[in-house]
């Protein structure tokens, strides 16, 4: 247990942090898998409709130091590649 009041700080801060993260590591999650659902259904318009958002989710969760850069280019390459790839 904190024993300074800069560590109970801390420790408050840290919560407040965690949960931000989560929220935002949540809301990304959601979204990709809408988006492979979409992909899978072979829904063409539904799929393009919801990449550019999906896109900018993980580039704002590469910003906020939610997922590592490579991460987020690799998940954008792959979409990218099956939404394109709907005939």
């Amino acid at each position: 247990m904190a024993n300074h009041k800069s560590a109970e700080k801390r420790v408050r801060q840290n919560a407040k942090r965690n949960e931000i993260n989560r929220s935002n590591r949540s809301k990304l999650r959601t979204s990709i898998k809408k988006l492979r659902a979409s992909v899978a259904a072979h829904d063409k318009a539904g799929s393009t409709e919801l990449l550019n958002p999906t896109i900018s989710l993980i580039d704002k969760a590469v910003n906020k130091g939610i997922i590592h850069k490579n991460t987020a280019a690799r998940y954008k390459s792959r979409l990218t590649k099956h939404v394109g790839g709907m005939a």
